[in-house]
């Protein structure tokens, strides 16, 4: 589960890591509101105007009905015309903001819609640093990333100059070490005030890492202030969602809007779905055959639409949710259905799927591959329904079938 910036940095702010001061605003008036009091507070007449999305690459991105203004805006209008301006600005870029299609690199062509800023006080930058803590799949313990190529995306510095990239493996029994702590913020250039700030900020956002169950807490720029104050100037958090039982208050922080219709539908029936770029959809059951039905869909030369898995104990009216959700993807031209009967029974998939076609239709082609558990009953039930389909003797066959419809 994500959650957005202004989140995120409530969140580190409570566990004693250093961020901005900022308001959230979900209208023109509320972040007209939010400037004052951030000028009058830091003493800086600078505010920065943010875009509030589940997605990277706003400050590079611009809005389709407003393509001067970006998805981050540094308002300086109050350096030579005080606070009054400094309003008039913000209300300017929100108005054009709020309501509008944010296009980024992570976003897509279709972007996606603004609907709150957040407005946060201007820092006094001298350094901008990457710092990231992540969980490492393959080790099962969590990695510090640290850059010195801070405000670039990590992708570039990996693809460029990986060299430039510090990783450090962090043990769950003891934590990050003070000696690993100041060994990152050495290799980082701290120096001063800095260095002992940046290990502690090290140690807490380790700390908050363990705390919250993350599986990523990206801060993008990490900055140190001409003071020698180290900060979040950007913060990112992306949770482990199984271990959200808990953390109550984490969970409510969830913006269902930012995620996508068709997988929130999948949730509701116990669907484990997650919609990608192609045009061919599959249902299958088991995580495993799954992975493996979209591997030959893509080494026949498709493109697989979505994973999807029904599980193992999937109802007819789990099934036939599952197909319908298929068919909303105007992007399907196809349909792959691949099961393996061994707890769930072919015939309980026949079923559905003779049910969910009767009651939506069915306009693209459809492939049938079972094996299993009542395969012959869940043929034979597909045979004496009249559907339009194809049958399978195998994956492979089923995958060039499907390829061979859709094209």
């Amino acid at each position: 589960m994500k959650i957005h910036e202004y989140q995120a940095k409530a969140l580190m702010a409570d566990r004693g890591i250093a961020v901005p001061k900022g308001r959230v605003a979900m209208t023109v008036d509320e972040a007209v509101a939010a400037v004052r009091p951030l000028i009058e507070d830091s003493g800086n007449p600078v505010v920065v105007v943010k875009s509030q999305i589940h997605a990277g690459g706003r400050g590079k991105g611009r809005f389709k009905e407003h393509p001067d203004v970006g998805g981050v805006n540094v308002v300086t209008d109050g350096i030579s015309g005080g606070i009054e301006a400094a309003e008039e600005r913000v209300r300017d870029l929100a108005t054009k903001m709020l309501g509008s299609t944010l296009v980024t690199i992570q976003t897509g062509e279709e972007g996606k819609q603004v609907n709150r800023l957040y407005i946060e006080q201007g820092i006094d930058i001298a350094t901008e640093l990457y710092l990231s803590v992540l969980l490492d799949r393959a080790t099962s313990r969590n990695i510090v990333m640290a850059s010195t190529e801070g405000g670039t995306e990590i992708e570039v510095v990996a693809a460029e100059t990986p060299e430039k990239i510090l990783k450090v493996e962090i043990d769950p029994a003891f934590g990050l070490l003070p000696f690993q702590a100041r060994r990152i913020a050495y290799d980082l250039g701290f120096e001063g005030a800095a260095f002992k700030n940046g290990v502690k900020f090290l140690d807490a956002l380790t700390r908050a890492a363990v705390e919250l169950d993350t599986d990523l807490v990206e801060i993008n720029p990490l900055v140190i202030t001409t003071d020698g104050d180290v900060m979040a100037l950007d913060g990112k958090m992306a949770f482990d969602a199984n271990a959200l039982f808990r953390h109550p208050d984490v969970a409510a922080l969830r913006d269902v809007t930012e995620e996508d219709a068709a997988e929130l539908e999948a949730k509701e029936f116990d669907l484990s779905f997650i919609k990608l770029d192609g045009e061919i959809g599959c249902m299958v059951n088991g995580a495993g055959l799954a992975m493996a039905t979209m591997d030959i869909i893509k080494t026949v030369g498709g493109e697989p639409a979505n994973f999807l898995d029904v599980g193992g104990g999937a109802e007819k009216e789990q099934i036939a949710a599952a197909f319908k959700i298929i068919t909303k993807d105007p992007n399907v031209k196809g349909i792959f259905v691949n099961i393996f009967g061994g707890i769930m029974r072919c015939d309980i998939i026949a079923e559905g799927v003779i049910a969910a076609v009767e009651e939506v239709g069915l306009s693209v082609p459809l492939v049938v591959r079972l094996e299993g558990t009542n395969v012959e009953l869940g043929k034979q039930l597909l045979d004496e329904s009249g559907l339009d389909l194809v049958s399978a003797t195998d994956m492979k066959d089923g995958a060039q079938k499907i390829l061979e419809l859709t094209r």
